[in-house]
């Protein structure tokens, strides 16, 4: 049966606006829908449901002798096809008096809608027993990862077409937002290639976590349907049967998922904080894309603020505390309470939502960065050549001093160059200072402080680091499996 076929009496039966009530519609309307309270049907909502209804519908459960009519009553109530069917159903059957089984089917093929069904019809309700809830929450689990799978393979492509562009364009690294040594700015992207890969493999993993079904009853027995039926189910829907549930799949799988999105999204902070200094005035090394028209500043006309990188980083926050949340529901009382589903309702869909919206803009950002080669040569400027202490602490250590002599013998001069730049000048040199220094001089040969003091001796790597990594121009990316077992 087809999606659109059982969703348009689900939705009348409920009470949802259908905007075409007989008409059998596709996923693309379903943002025309809104549920009561205002919530909208999404496509994984009816593709979640109607798998689970496609198997039932071809492999019904058993019904006990004297049922009959039981029975009858729930079959036309799946195939009602249009509004003016469904007023008659419940005109006729309005207060109807069914039995438990009944309702188990009932909820079986309805999952949580069952409870707005239930109340239209009159008849009697109890708590869920949640076996089918909880495993078209594990199908649109599974979907959703691999959404998000695809999202980030995406951002992969771009953020590698941008590494290869700047693979040789120096910039200054920093250290607690000092200057440091050089790097390029095409290693710092590589850098984030390699933090997304690690998403990427992060989210594969997760999708074997989360893909476990269950039908094994209201505590887990299986003393209603065998575990048989349980795996046929879950087999037909590519999941694995849940090895052990009680009258839910255990809420530390969900907690899990939801961390592996936290830690994700705590990487889209980590590059929206990177790129946000980086566009602060005084770097002005990159920045995001700014659109003719746009507004920088309501007040301020010249203004052009990281706003999007800024909306990232409060977006990461919300992922983050929705973890938190699904931390909170892993203790559930006994067999089940109920407190994890609202809190559920409301994190997973959002949490997902949201990682897919910042995919969509990281990548349009990333493909659309502004970068300022000549600033960040500007910039490795403005210490002076102070980044090569290192260089020459090195140096020295091998012409055979203690570490101690060399670290004061260049420290001292350092100080000197920094005395220069306190003064608000720029006509000192580190070079220069080393050189004239006879203690520090009297260790090299012609040339040699020069050939250590340069951009060259800092970048020598680069290109090797390119190649280990698969982002050399002309190689392909390597795509990082999870070492998990997959289904």
């Amino acid at each position: 049966m087809r999606p659109a076929t059982i969703l348009v009496p689900l939705l009348a039966l409920v009470g949802c606006a259908s905007p075409a009530p007989t008409a059998r519609l596709e996923p693309a309307a379903l943002r025309e829908i809104r549920c009561p309270g205002g919530r909208s049907f999404t496509a994984g909502d009816v593709v979640a449901w109607a798998q689970l209804q496609d198997y039932l519908g071809e492999h019904p459960i058993p019904i006990v002798p004297g049922l009959a009519d039981d029975k009858e009553v729930l079959g036309r109530l799946v195939m009602l096809q249009n509004a003016s069917e469904v007023a008659a159903f419940v005109k006729e059957h309005r207060g109807i008096r069914v039995t438990r089984l009944t309702k188990v089917l009932i909820d079986e093929l309805l999952g949580d809608d069952a409870v707005l069904v239930l109340p239209t019809l009159n008849v009697q309700w109890w708590p869920p027993e949640g076996p089918a809830p909880d495993t078209a929450f594990a199908v649109q689990m599974v979907q959703s990862t691999d959404l998000l799978i695809r999202d980030v393979e995406a951002l992969l492509a771009v953020i590698a077409r941008r590494a290869r562009e700047h693979q040789r364009t120096p910039c200054i690294g920093r250290s607690h937002g000092i200057h440091g040594e050089p790097t390029t700015f095409g290693l710092k992207l590589a850098l984030m290639h390699e933090e997304f890969s690690r998403a990427l493999a992060r989210f594969r993993h997760l999708r074997t976590v989360v893909a476990l079904g269950k039908l094994s009853g209201a505590v887990g027995t299986h003393a209603h349907l065998p575990p048989s039926v349980e795996a046929h189910v879950c087999q037909r829907l590519g999941l694995r049967p849940a090895p052990i549930a009680t009258q839910v799949i255990q809420r530390d799988i969900h907690a899990e998922f939801m961390n592996g999105l936290a830690l994700v999204a705590s990487g889209f902070e980590h590059w929206a904080v990177e790129f946000r200094h980086l566009q602060r005035t005084e770097v002005l090394e990159a920045e995001e894309p700014f659109t003719k028209g746009q507004k920088g500043s309501s007040a301020m006309p010249h203004k052009r603020n990281p706003i999007t990188w800024e909306r990232l980083t409060g977006l990461a926050r919300v992922i983050r505390g929705n973890a938190v949340s699904a931390l909170e529901n892993v203790a559930l009382w006994h067999e089940r309470d109920i407190s994890h589903s609202s809190v559920e309702r409301i994190i997973f869909p959002d949490s997902c939502t949201l990682l897919d919206y910042m995919f969509g803009l990281l990548t349009r950002l990333m493909d659309g960065l502004l970068v300022y080669p000549e600033n960040m040569r500007k910039n490795l400027g403005l210490s002076l050549g102070m980044w090569n202490s290192q260089t020459v602490l090195l140096a020295l250590i091998r012409k055979g001093l203690t570490r101690e002599e060399a670290y004061a013998l260049v420290q001292r001069n350092a100080m000197k160059t920094w005395e220069v730049k306190h003064a608000g000048r720029d006509d000192a040199d580190f070079l220069e200072m080393l050189k004239a220094d006879p203690e520090v001089a009297g260790h090299f040969k012609k040339g040699e402080l020069e050939a250590l003091c340069s951009l060259e001796f800092h970048l020598k790597e680069v290109d090797e680091r390119f190649r280990a990594l698969g982002l050399a121009s002309g190689t392909a990316v390597p795509r990082r499996r999870a070492r998990s077992k997959g289904r």
